[in-house]
């Protein structure tokens, strides 16, 4: 979404693709005495962008399935603020499919959609374990996707954790009995 502080598609990231990855049409264009960074495909454009974070504005949930996310969104900055660590599970879970499917590149939104129900699928109340053994072995394919669409800079140790997943839902069951929602909720009202 490029959101000025938050993205990592800076000019040190480029001149890395430049240095040890193959891939031209990220690389930075010197043109007369400046360099030019190329729109990455996976950026959006300002009216783009503008026209989801429109769309969030205007969702409506079912009491008690999420929080107000409009509340969340500001047009004018194009950013979300305050989303609970609940509101990211269902924006991952479920808007990002829904959200990009008309205004990704088809292979960026597979990617994205691939990554989503996995998601989906590890929180899951119901455990069959030949499904997880396919969401273990299909994880790695949707992350060497992921990498071969967003620039280096953009992995650390936390896109690398879903590999894990898999295993730990075999070893501790369904995620839900080790959420930490319900303890978030009541430092909240103990708080107030």
């Amino acid at each position: 979404m490029d959101v000025k502080g938050k993205t990592n598609d800076n000019i040190k990231t480029r001149l890395d693709i430049a240095l040890y990855y193959n891939r031209k049409n990220m690389e930075l264009v010197y043109e007369e005495s400046w360099f030019a960074k190329p729109k990455a495909s996976f950026m959006l454009k300002k009216n783009t962008q503008l026209l989801i974070y429109k769309w969030l504005k205007s969702l409506r949930f079912l009491d008690g399935h999420a929080s107000n996310i409009s509340r969340l969104v500001n047009i004018e900055d194009c950013r979300l603020y305050g989303m609970k660590s609940h509101d990211c599970h269902l924006f991952i879970q479920t808007l990002i499919p829904l959200a990009f499917r008309d205004l990704l590149p088809k292979g960026i939104w597979d990617a994205l959609t691939e990554i989503s129900h996995f998601f989906k699928d590890i929180c899951s109340s119901k455990l069959n374990v030949d499904h997880i053994e396919r969401l273990q072995t299909n994880i790695i394919e949707t992350l060497c996707k992921l990498e071969m669409i967003f620039p280096p800079l953009f992995f650390d140790s936390m896109e690398h954790l879903p590999i894990h997943l898999p295993f730990e839902e075999k070893a501790g069951g369904p995620v839900q009995y080790r959420w930490m929602y319900l303890f978030e909720w009541l430092d909240i009202t103990v708080a107030m």
